[in-house]
């Protein structure tokens, strides 16, 4: 293994996970890199307990004291960022831009975080004369997040910068396919002065999650991957009466209408549906073809068959997840679909046993049809075909998630009647990945997000912060009312 066995970090140090091990592979080679562990429920305990004991500590600083660790931090994560974006490499399969555009969302993250303390300013008004009304943000306590095998660096910067600055300690629990990011993460904060207790990592599957869930000591918890997860997390965690924002999966639309410009449309969703080999929340996989669009659709095709699978396009997580997307492609075409682009049993010269899936294009795919319905988490796009924007918005709404839509259009009128009518909480105009930046939150609808606020940004603060509000009467001349 080119890796040791990953261990967890708890109070500041690595330490052994236990006994029992998966294998960590590299997904463009097939081969094994590390072996994580499945930790049994006391280690997350002990990590429970680091926390507690750094807590007093590290809430009671003023904000601006704790954000000079994410000052730090931001400057490191920029020094390291090749390291960084070839271990995202090794262990997700990311081509080389798309992990070094991983890091530096995180560093944008982390940026973000350096400047809570001018977000969170407390309000404060005099409410009666010589009555002081006020609010201030407390953290939550100890708190946990999940994060998913798609962004291994990205993802634990959605949660870490901005929980820890507002003063909670954190249990971060990593996907098992990708945990090699996680201790580098931690290796960082560290280094830039973040105290032992205050990040703690355990590693593990689905025990380890139901831990999570369970343990009195966690106050809140964040969670990122599949939506029939997503729902498990979020009714085990408030069942326990902690506060819980779980996000799922998606089944991200696009409509493009005829008047949609060639080369923009064409590139952008053929970009939307093969970053990251379609392995992202964000990734359109169903186009609403509205009228006479097949000038765009012949466009992406040639996009599509250019592309060179293991340069342009990375490969797919695992030999499973290969396997399951494959399997969607040939039902669709025995239920009568038409692949335009076969992304079927590709293999990569020098990396013959990599989990590689080349860009797919499938037209006449009715809404029925499970690849219509269901999340692929690949570089699938399929094509339904729509005769106006009313029939294609209809398709939209009737599907149970709601991460993201967009339009294609050079209407303004066309655009804000998608805006207004889309069952999406992210929409694009003429955007294939249409993610909010910083300050702006990142968060769905429906069942692709299961609890209150979004998990980044602005919103973001409501979550990792509780408000006291302090009433204060110091005139003894003051009227006497209501309030006295």
């Amino acid at each position: 293994m080119k890796y040791s066995e990953v261990q967890n970090y708890i109070g500041g140090q690595f330490v052994s996970g236990g006994q029992n091990f998966l294998d960590v592979f590299n997904p463009a080679y097939g081969s094994v890199i590390s072996k994580v562990p499945l930790s049994p429920s006391e280690e997350l305990d002990k990590a429970v307990q680091a926390a507690k004991k750094a807590f007093p500590a590290w809430s009671n600083l003023p904000i601006k004291e704790r954000i000079q660790v994410f000052f730090r931090y931001k400057t490191l994560l920029e020094q390291h960022i090749e390291e960084l974006t070839n271990l995202v490499t090794e262990e997700n399969g990311k081509i080389y831009s798309e992990a070094k555009a991983e890091i530096l969302k995180s560093i944008e993250l982390t940026e973000f975080a350096c400047s809570l303390p001018q977000i969170i300013a407390g309000e404060v008004m005099e409410v009666s004369r010589g009555v002081e009304c006020r609010i201030e943000k407390y953290p939550v306590g100890v708190v946990a997040s999940i994060t998913p095998f798609n962004f291994p660096n990205m993802v634990p910067n959605w949660t870490i910068p901005n929980a820890i600055a507002l003063g909670n300690c954190m249990i971060l629990k990593p996907s098992e396919l990708v945990p090699l990011s996680a201790g580098r993460i931690a290796e960082l904060l560290k280094e830039a002065g973040l105290p032992d207790g205050v990040l703690n990592i355990v590693h593990g599957g689905r025990e380890t999650v139901e831990a999570i869930c369970d343990h009195p000591g966690i106050e809140a918890i964040s969670f990122v991957g599949s939506t029939k997860v997503a729902k498990i997390v979020y009714r085990r965690g408030t069942s326990n009466l902690k506060r819980v924002l779980a996000l799922g999966g998606a089944k991200n639309h696009l409509i493009v209408m005829p008047d949609a410009d060639l080369e923009m449309s064409a590139s952008n969703i053929v970009a939307s549906m093969s970053g990251c080999a379609g392995q992202r929340c964000m990734a359109a996989s169903v186009m609403m073809a509205v009228g006479r669009v097949d000038h765009i659709i012949d466009r992406m095709a040639t996009y599509m068959k250019n592309m060179v699978l293991g340069e342009a396009i990375g490969p797919v997580i695992s030999k499973e997840a290969k396997a399951r997307i494959e399997g969607y492609i040939t039902e669709a075409e025995q239920q009568g679909a038409k692949i335009l682009v076969d992304g079927r049993n590709r293999v990569v010269s020098g990396k013959e046993e990599g989990f590689f899936v080349g860009p797919t294009l499938i037209d006449y795919v009715k809404p029925s049809m499970k690849i219509a319905q269901e999340e692929i988490f690949g570089p699938v796009m399929v094509i339904i075909r729509t005769s106006d924007v009313d029939e294609a918005l209809k398709v939209e709404n009737s599907s149970p998630y709601g991460n993201a839509a967009s339009v294609f259009t050079e209407s303004g009128g066309t655009a804000r009647y998608v805006i207004e009518r889309a069952s999406a909480g992210m929409v694009g105009i003429n955007v294939g990945v249409p993610v909010p930046r910083e300050p702006f939150s990142f968060g769905g609808w429906n069942e692709s997000k299961f609890g209150a606020g979004d998990i980044t940004g602005r919103s973001s603060v409501e979550f990792w912060t509780k408000p006291k509000k302090i009433t204060t009467k110091w005139n003894i001349e003051a009227a006497t009312n209501w309030m006295s």
